[in-house]
């Protein structure tokens, strides 16, 4: 099992950006795909993108053309860049394999689109 990391959330008005980060305890090389998952309040958790070893992505619909995933296997990360941010994409933020999401959970990071 590896520790998940996240930060990068915060407060943003709408159509702004953020990036968010997941630093791994462990080689992230083991898994083959990672992911990034929100929970917003009163809703249940979803994946929202994924990056596979090999590079190809999935995206939910929702967030199609204004977020990217990447990762980084040398340095344990993910990391999530958001622009365009919506109202309706504040939640808070996990990272963990894809798409089932294996190890323990962090504590995720809140992102807040709010005017």
């Amino acid at each position: 099992q590896v520790q998940l990391v996240e930060s990068g959330g915060g407060l943003v008005q709408p159509g702004g950006s953020l990036r968010l980060s997941c630093a791994a305890s462990g080689s992230i090389d083991r898994f083959y795909a990672m992911g990034w998952y929100r929970q917003a309040p009163g809703k249940q958790r979803e994946l929202v993108a994924s990056i596979n070893s090999r590079g190809n992505t999935y995206y939910v619909n929702s967030v199609k053309g204004r977020f990217t995933i990447s990762r980084d296997n040398a340095k344990n990360g993910v990391y999530l860049q958001m622009i365009s941010l919506k109202p309706e994409d504040t939640a808070v933020y996990y990272c963990n394999s894809a798409p089932s999401g294996s190890q323990p959970w962090g504590q995720g990071t809140l992102v807040t689109v709010s005017s």
